[in-house]
């Protein structure tokens, strides 16, 4: 190794920019990235140096924030279009319409949330819910997850091995239960709430863009029937 190289090697890995050992060793910056592009202890420090420069300037700041934000967008746009070619595929599917159906009229739908999250008291809607996710979209069981809102008085392994028989979740899906005290002591539900949840931006995405195609389809075959 040239002294050059040896001397740039000791800045480099100081954590020097190229301009920095440039300055100090007058060895063009051209040089110094063709020595030290293969070598992953130096794009360690690049990526680092980029991070501070992006921190420290408002601007370079900002224009990395938008990067993401489109970043994003075109995620978004790429799952929404994989739900369009997906419901033609599944929109004749009974347990695809069911499903699709019961979180229309029970799941969360806020666009900024990433979870698909559909609550409920009675167990075999939960148990049809629980078959659309994992027969018909394939999800595996450890990414689906389910709790249980009880008022003080059950038992919360009681209450969760009834739900885990009624709707096929096993014991490790369900979290913790959270407890409420109700303004009725004597009018309640006898087995709680049960909560399915699965934490993921890519099926919320097709869950709304399934949600807003099936308004289109069912009202277009109204139409049909009126005429």
């Amino acid at each position: 190794m040239n002294k050059d190289k040896e001397k740039a090697t000791e800045l480099r890995r100081q954590g020097l920019s190229y301009k920095q050992i440039r300055d100090k060793t007058g060895v063009p910056t051209s040089t110094l990235a063709c020595w030290f592009k293969n070598e992953p202890w130096s794009q360690e420090i690049k990526a680092r140096l980029s991070s501070q420069v992006s921190w420290a300037n408002p601007k370079a700041l900002e224009l990395l924030v938008q990067a993401n934000r489109e970043k994003w967008r075109n995620k978004h746009a790429e799952y929404r279009a994989t739900a369009v070619k997906e419901f033609q595929r599944y929109k004749d599917d009974p347990l695809f319409l069911a499903g699709t159906m019961l979180y229309w009229g029970e799941g969360e739908k806020r666009p900024q949330s990433s979870q698909v999250r559909l609550s409920n008291s009675e167990p075999e809607m939960l148990k049809i819910f629980y078959l659309f996710l994992t027969k018909v979209l394939k999800i595996q069981p450890d990414k689906i997850f389910a709790w249980l809102l009880l008022y003080p008085d059950l038992v919360d392994s009681v209450q969760k091995n009834f739900w885990g028989k009624s709707t096929g979740l096993s014991a490790k899906q369900f979290k913790k239960s959270i407890y409420i005290k109700g303004k009725h002591p004597t009018k309640r539900l006898s087995y709680g709430v049960c909560t399915i949840v699965v934490s993921s931006r890519a099926l919320k995405e097709r869950m709304l863009k399934w949600l807003e195609l099936y308004q289109n389809h069912l009202q277009t075959h109204a139409i049909s029937l009126e005429k």
